[in-house]
């Protein structure tokens, strides 16, 4: 086995400006691949490095407003950390947000474009993740997601329960990958996907064919003629495994 998690991929309006955003949320990198995408990775990064899952930003036309099924949520050492952080993401534009969460402990925000991501409190399990503590997908089934995640990547499971699902690197490093039980299994469009990627990349071919028998089916989403393969997973959730270019 060869895939891994190696980016976050949000769609966005104006993917230099979010970007901006992002960089100086997590005190990380810009970089350009070309005109309308926007590259965020932690300075001095060689990637892909499981060590950390970077975000990638492209420009499309504005989407419909939906039910986000992928979010990212970010770590805080202390209860002052977790503050600080909150009054600078609103100074940089994000506002805060109710999705229901109550009387919580962390705090549920939306970016400048909408994303909605959460600022974590402090928590132990996360504690050398980075700034990004975990990648979340909402789903009805975590066990299920599991029995196709955990043999599409390279990732250990270290939770599995009814509610919710755990994987992390092999190397024990950089952030979760968390399959989150939601009532709502309505499959939808995601302005924030996952991206994989095979070592070496030249497998490509091989890992998108594996995935095939493991239960991904490929999907058109107007991609057109490019090096990425577009999958959906068998709970319905869009992701690209990456080829070179």
């Amino acid at each position: 086995m060869t895939l891994q998690l190696v980016q976050v991929n949000f769609k966005a309006r104006d993917d230099s400006a979010l970007g901006q955003f992002w960089a100086e949320a997590l005190g990380w990198g810009v970089s350009s691949e070309g005109p309308g995408v926007t590259n965020l990775e932690p300075v001095g990064f060689d990637w892909p490095d499981p060590s950390a899952v970077c975000i990638d930003l492209v420009r499309v036309p504005d989407p419909e407003t939906v039910k986000y099924r992928v979010h990212i949520e970010l770590a805080t050492t202390s209860d002052a950390h977790q503050a600080e952080l909150v009054a600078r993401l609103k100074e940089l534009g994000a506002t805060p947000v109710d999705v229901g969460q109550g009387d919580a402990p962390w705090t549920v925000m939306a970016d400048p474009e909408g994303n909605v991501f959460s600022v974590l409190e402090p928590r132990e399990l996360y504690r050398d993740t980075g700034p990004i503590a975990a990648v979340v997908v909402d789903c009805t089934d975590p066990r299920a997601m599991v029995r196709f995640w955990g043999e599409a990547i390279d990732w250990t499971v270290h939770e599995l329960t009814d509610d919710r699902a755990l994987l992390r690197s092999v190397k024990s490093v950089g952030p979760y990958l968390e399959f989150r039980r939601t009532p709502d299994d309505e499959v939808v469009w995601n302005r924030v996907h996952l991206d994989m990627m095979s070592d070496p990349v030249e497998d490509q071919a091989k890992e998108v064919a594996r995935l095939e028998g493991l239960g991904a089916i490929r999907t058109d989403v107007g991609q057109g003629d490019v090096s990425w393969v577009v999958l959906a997973d068998p709970a319905g959730n869009e992701f690209c495994v990456l080829g070179r270019g």
